[in-house]
This record gives structure tokens, sequence and C-alpha cells, in this order.
């Protein structure tokens, strides 16, 4: 083992330069990874930061004991409490402070008439605080709000607003309100905000005024501080007695604990998961690296390792020798990896800040696991990657030293065979599994096995097909190139193996740029299809605003837009959240008579307008799930309380409105903050698009100045979504294509090494230097077609897979995008040419003679 360690060591050092490209792959590969983990552990301990902070002074919080859990509303959705409870609370013994704690939606309008925040991180607005000791806030400028119409901003909206103590301001909750600034503040001593979020600070009286259902005496919750030498557990023990029915109290650290929870246990882990499916990927494309790497050196050893076979050494220590070249490379690009994963992860927050997604700022934690884990999986892959191409070289018989060339066999014989029957066996398998989960029911986890199976298939049948595909794709060459072209054709189909583990890695790359290409298609296409199959209106009025962000539209613009000459109907919809037959919903509150002037809702069962304060309407997609039917009785539940329904009408679902339709008078009740996602509107007969816009954006400017959009306009903001998130795949995914495309130059290199003689000999014969350079460009060219065409294949196919397995109602739409797809294929061929340079400038600057008499 020791003579096994010597020959490693050596032969790493001799042949260092060939193992350049497995040592990039590795250490990109653990970048990525190390970077996922690394930025996982900082916005976890941020976010641990923020919610430790915001709740430091905060011994006991005294909520509603009930929550309405639904889904997309972390933390649920919860009644208020009585704001005189702070006054009771206050007479406990071992009470220092009790204050009444009001917050909610709040967006403020800039100086330059531009909303500040909203996109991602949550826009609050509230009550001041007096007790310093309770409130997080310092104030930095200015004073408290004492007065109507007073509020305080945080330092960080301030900045991005261009706001200062004296200014007036509009802030959206959602109702437009007049506000004067008469302080900043500061989060803790000095920090901008709770993260990237906005919070304004009211006076109580306007926060209730403003936040709360019914406007006056009410409050989210009640904060307590103790007197010193109480526990918060003591605190908790000593109101307890004093709530009324159906409020509780928890200490400080588990109203932290839990703030935590609801966004490590969803944001943060959908957000990681994430990242580290790509970095998965980008090992993946590495792993096809490393052993393609492995394998090139293994053949080009074989005399060398017979030689050894031949002087007495055993099977064992040929194998020894390869997997500890692999483990030295291995742990040296993984060790380098873990620095990298440093500047990845500082990259990844910028590049999720650029694209509009702020993350919370603080300094990076790096954690134990954090660095052994892709230390450990940098190692297994190099290891794992080389470990058949060591067992390979330990078959090697020392006869073999007597040979001048090893010959690929992969496509042919009995190998071929097993390969052809193999490879067919999955894809056949694969695709009718893939084809059964995408449209029975939908199954993903069926979808999901049957994808891997028809990835295993296209890996599996690589080198047998490698052959074909590349002297089809390569067969205008000669005609094109002359002999240069033919050279290039015939040297890259002579080596099927070899062409097609180097194509593989670029295969997956662009297999999943293509499914996520293909699927955001679909997803567009199904935006346009439902807004022009179920938006009969000519405009709309927004408020956009991605994750918490935003406040939503003022319902009263609704009923202002409507009084417009120019306009027709004008119709709000909002959004609601209930308990129905004991599953969280959302509603859509509206008021479905005019809904249906704008809307289209296909065919009405029972009656829109006899819904009244007890009714629903529900579509028939939910209806069919529930067994409902026009007359049902269906219990619902509200953060208030719960109250019988009755079904009075269905309607087709899939549109613009959801699944339960609830007018505003059975909503009001049970309100916690109103507002409207959207206004759809109907121009009069005879207006104009642009004079209708033109006389919405006016009346619009009053209520906050939301945006006014065409039907189109507003189709094309529906989709502005996803391109954003095609925009962070692109960019996640371009660490892999970037492996693969140094697999493809470091494949070559190798080649040119083994065909030092040859290129020599071509030189000798007349090929100048640019003949040659672009022998190997053109190899490399047919090679990345190779793995860009098979990847556009398998994309687009589990594209469609993807597609149809996430379309859950039926109404969704599958879309090829040509154009895209042609820049995919494009940019893979522009890809290969680039990855030729390095290898092809190499082969013109051999030593002609040097090159011929190389052994």
């Amino acid at each position: 083992m020791n003579a096994a360690l010597r020959i490693s060591l050596r032969s790493l050092l001799a042949h260092r330069r060939r193992l350049a490209g497995t040592f990039l792959s590795i250490l990109l590969g653990v970048s990525f990874l190390t970077g996922t983990m690394v930025l996982g552990d900082t916005l976890r301990a941020n976010f641990d930061t923020l919610f430790a902070d915001a709740n430091a002074g905060t011994d006991a919080v005294v909520r509603s004991a009930d929550v309405l859990a639904a889904p997309n509303v972390p933390g649920g959705v919860r009644a208020p409490v009585a704001a005189a409870l702070a006054d009771r609370l206050r007479t406990v013994p071992g009470v220092a402070a009790a204050e009444p704690s009001v917050q909610g939606a709040g967006q403020l309008v800039g100086a330059n008439g531009e909303a500040v925040g909203g996109k991602g991180p949550p826009t609050f607005a509230g009550n001041w605080i007096a007790d310093g000791k309770l409130n997080p806030y310092r104030l930095a400028e200015g004073r408290a709000p004492a007065a109507p119409g007073e509020a305080v901003i945080n330092r960080g909206a301030a900045k991005a607003g261009g706001l200062h103590v004296g200014d007036t301001a509009v802030l959206r909750v959602p109702d437009p309100v007049r506000i004067t600034v008469v302080g900043i503040a500061t989060f803790g001593a000095d920090a901008d905000g709770m993260g990237p979020s906005t919070f304004t600070a009211l006076t109580l009286g306007d926060a209730q005024k403003y936040l709360t259902p019914k406007g006056e005496g009410q409050a989210g919750a009640v904060r307590l501080r103790a007197e010193p030498g109480l526990t918060q557990r003591q605190l908790v023990d000593r109101v307890i007695p004093l709530l009324p029915g159906g409020v509780e109290a928890l200490t400080g650290q588990a109203a932290t604990a839990e703030s935590t929870a609801d966004v490590s246990g969803r944001f943060l882990s959908m957000f990681t998961t994430l990242l580290l499916v790509f970095a998965g990927i980008a090992l993946l494309v590495a792993t096809f690296t490393i052993h393609n790497t492995f394998a090139i050196v293994v053949a080009q050893r074989t005399r060398e390792n017979a030689l050894l076979r031949a002087l007495g050494a055993s099977r064992r220590q040929v194998v020894g020798s390869t997997l500890g070249e692999a483990l030295g490379v291995g742990l040296l690009a993984s060790a380098a990896g873990l620095l990298g994963g440093l500047g990845v992860a500082a990259g990844l927050k910028a590049l999720f800040s650029a694209l509009g997604f702020s993350l919370p700022t603080g300094g990076t934690v790096l954690h134990t696991a954090s660095v052994l884990l892709p230390l450990t999986v940098g190692t297994v892959v190099a290891v794992g990657s080389a470990l058949l191409p060591a067992v390979r070289a330990g078959r090697i018989a020392p006869l073999a030293a007597l040979r001048e060339t090893a010959v690929d066999t992969a496509a042919s014989g009995r190998a071929g065979a097993v390969r052809w029957a193999l490879g067919v066996l999955l894809i056949a398998g694969g695709v009718p599994v893939t084809v059964l989960g995408a449209t029975d029911g939908p199954s993903l986890p069926l979808t999901v096995g049957g994808a891997v199976a028809v990835l295993a298939g296209f890996v599996v049948l690589g080198p047998v097909a490698a052959s074909f595909a590349v002297r089809t794709a390569g067969a205008p060459l000669p005609r094109l190139r002359g002999v240069t072209g033919a050279l290039a054709r015939r040297n890259a189909a002579r080596n099927p193996r070899r062409t097609a583990a180097t194509a593989t890695a670029l295969m997956v790359g662009v297999a999943v740029v293509t499914l996520f290409t293909v699927f955001g298609a679909s997803i567009k296409a199904s935006m346009d299809r439902t807004v022009d199959q179920s938006f009969a209106g000519d405009l709309a009025v927004t408020a956009p605003a991605a994750g918490a962000g935003g406040s939503g539209v003022s319902p009263k613009l609704a009923d202002a837009l409507a009084a417009l000459p120019e306009v027709q109907q004008s119709v709000g919809l909002g959004r609601g959240v209930a308990g129905i037959d004991g599953h969280g919903r959302q509603l859509d509150i509206t008021d479905p008579t005019r809904l249906a002037g704008v809307v289209d809702l296909g065919r009405i069962d029972g009656s829109l307008s006899g819904l009244g304060t007890d009714g629903l309407a529900v579509s028939r997609t939910a209806a069919r799930t529930n067994g409902w039917t026009v007359g049902s009785n269906v219990q619902v539940a509200f953060a208030d309380g719960g109250a019988q329904f009755t079904v009075r009408a269905l309607y087709e679902g899939g549109g613009i409105a959801g699944d339960y339709l609830m007018t505003r008078q059975a909503w009001a009740p049970h309100r916690v903050q109103d507002s409207d996602t959207m206004i759809a509107v109907a121009l009069r007969p005879g207006t104009t698009l642009a004079d209708g816009k033109a006389a919405v954006e006016r009346v619009a400017d009053a209520y906050g100045n939301p945006t006014v959009q065409t039907r189109d306009e507003y189709a094309a903001g529906a989709a502005a979504g996803v391109d954003m998130m095609l925009s962070i795949v692109y960019a996640l995914l371009a660490l892999a294509v970037l492996i693969a495309l140094l697999g493809i130059a470091n494949t070559l290199t190798l080649a040119v090494h083994e065909r030092t003689r040859e290129l020599g000999l071509l030189r000798a014969v007349g090929q100048t230097r640019g003949q040659l350079r672009a022998m190997v460009r053109w190899e490399s060219v047919l090679v990345a077609a190779f793995g860009t065409a098979g990847g556009l294949g398998l994309g687009a196919f589990l594209g469609w897979a993807l597609t149809r397995a996430s379309d859950t109602d039926g109404t969704g739409t599958f879309a090829i995008p040509p154009l895209q797809l042609a820049i995919v294929l494009a940019a893979g061929l522009l890809a290969g040419a680039l990855a030729g340079l390095r290898p092809a400038g190499r082969a013109a600057r051999l030593d002609i003679l040097r090159a011929i008499a190389t052994d």
C-alpha cells in the first residue's frame, strides 16, 4: 500500500496538468454546495437575530388563542384582542409594562411617487410603542408620533423613499393616508430596519383606525415586560388567570421561536432546497467530467500500468494508485472549494438582491456541517467517479505493454449489445411511467421516477449513439471545410465512449435549462390563456408586489372608477382566508354580480345575485372534489368564529377568480385588513383604450397611485414573475454548464496529448496551424452539438412532464418556445467552439519533430 501511495503521488505530480480540469470541476461543484449551505446558515442566523432583537424586551405576548391556518399565510390568521386588556394586565404584580401592539400591511410612497419596498420583504405599518424596552425601534431623528397623521419611519425606508423629518408622504393601508414624517428610527442600535422590510409607526389611534377591522379598541396582541427578578414563565403564569376566554399568553422566547420557525420552516427550507437541487446538478455534471478525465488518463497510461504489472505490481496496487490520485485531487479541490464557497454565498445573495429579492444582511455564519459535508461530498464524488476507470486499470494485463493503443469497444460487440438492450429498456420503461405520472392523477413521485429512468437510459445509450449522431451532425463538414472537416468528424466519432461521456455532462446541463425554459413558457401560455378566456374587461388596476410586500389596492377605488363616464363596469377582487370544511382556503371577496360583467365565469348554475351574507359561489372543480351541489350547506370558519354558509352558485374555475367567491357583506364582520388585489374595468362602448386608461389613472392617482394596465399589459405583467424565476434558474445553472464546458476542454486537451504523434504527422505532411486549430475546434463543436441536441430533446420531454404533473386542475397549457430553444442550441454550439479554443491553440503550437518522436 505504501508503494501504491508513492506511485499515486508521483503520478499526480507528473500528470498534474492533465487533472487540472478535474480539479476545477470539483472546486466549482463544492464551491456551489458550500455557498448554498453557508448562505442557508447565514440567513437562518440572521433571521434568528432579527426576531430575537424584535422581541428582546418582550417577556410575554398575549394574543388570540385560535389561529386559522391557510396556504401561503405564514403563522396563520388570528382574531384581534381588546386593547383595553393592556390596562388590566398592568395591574398584575410583576408586570413592569403592558402595551397594545397593532400591526398590518402598510406601504410608503416615496418622494418620487414610487412605492417603497414590496418586492419580497414585508412592508409593515403599526403603532409606536412608548415603552423603550418593548419597542425594538430607536429614534435616530425627530420624535415619536403624538397626533393623528404623524408617523415615524425606519431609516432604510427613509433612504429608499428620499424622505426626511418634516416631509409629507402617502401610506397605503391600502387606502391612501397622508402622513407627516416626525421621526426616523433605527432597528435596535444602528440597523436601518428589520432586515430589508419597511416599518411605518403611527399613533395607537391611527393604527387602530387603519389596520384593525373595527377601527377602535382592538390590538393584534399585548406585549408585556416583567419586573427585574421575574422569569418569563412566571410572568405568563401570573397573567393567565386574568385572560378572557379565547385569549392565550406565551413567553417572549416562545414567540421568537414561533416566528423563526414560520420563516425557517417555509421560506428558508424551500429556498435552501432549491439551491441544493442546483448544487446537486452541478455535482452530477462534475461527476461525468471527472469520470471521463480518469477514463482517458487510464487509457493513455495503459502501457505504463501494464509495465507496472509486468514488474510485479498487483491489481490492488494499480487500482489503489489510480484511486489515490482521485483522492488527492478530490481533497485539494474540495478544500479550495470551501474557500470558493464563501464567495459563491456572497454572489448568490447579491444575485437575489439584484433581482429584487432582498435578503437580511449580517455577518457570514459557517457551521461545522457546512465544512465537513461539502469536503466529504467533493472527495467522494472524485473517488467514486474514478472507481470504474481504476478497476479497469487494475484489469490491464502485463502483455498490454506491447500494444500501441487501446481500442474503444463500448459501441460494438457484446458491450455494445448490452448497452443497446439496457438503454432501450430504461427508456422504454421510463417514458410510459413518466407519461402516466404526468397525466394520471397527476403523481409527482411517479413522474420523477420515470424521468430518472429516461435520463439513465440516455446516459447508457450515449456511447452506442455517439458515433452515428456525430457522423450525422458532421455530414456537411467535408463539403464545407474539406479535409479539415472530414478529420474533425472522424476524430469525434472514433472514440464513442469518450465522446458520449464528454457530451453527457453538457447534455444534463442543457436538459435542465430546456426543462425550465419549456416549463416557464408553459406557465406564461397558461396565464395568457387565463386572461384571454376569463378577463372580459379592458383595464386592470393592481398594486403588484412579490412575496409578503405591498398592501393591495383600496377597496374604495372600484366604486370611484365606476362613477366615471368612460367606465361601464368596475369591480374589485379581494382576498380572504377561511376554513372550509376543516381546510384553510383563500376566498375571493367581491361583488359577484358585477364581477360576472367583467370576468367570464362560464356557465352559472344557481344565482350569483342571491349570495347575500351567508352564501358562497364555488367553482365546479371544488364542488366535485367536495361533493357539493347548489343548496349544499358548508361550515366556514373565520379567525373570530364560524358560521354555516350555503352554496348558491356554481361557475367554471381556473380563471382570474379562484374556487370560492364571497360577498363583501359576508366578509365584512370577519375581515382583518380589507384590500383588493386587482380591479377589473370595462370601458363604455365608443371609449378608446387610451382615453379610458387616462381617465382611470387620474382617479387612481388619489388612491396611492396603483398601476393601471391594459389587458395585454396585465397578462405580460403577470408573466414577469416567470421571467424573473427563469433568470434565477439560468444564473444557478450557469455553473453546471461551465463545468460541462470545462469537461469538453479537458477531454480535448487530453485527446491532443494522446494524439501528439498523429498531429505531428499531419503537420509534417502539410497541414497548416490554422487547419489544425480548425480541426480541433470543429471536433469540439460536434461533441457539443451531440450533447446539446440530446439535452434539448430530453429537456423538452421532461418539461412537458413537469407541466402536466403540476397542472392539478387540468387548465394548464403546454408550450414549446422555438426562439428560446433555438438560442439554447446556438449557445451550446458557440460554447463548444469556445471550449475548443485552448486545446486547438495547444495543438497548433506542437513542435513537429518532437511530436513525431513522441511514444
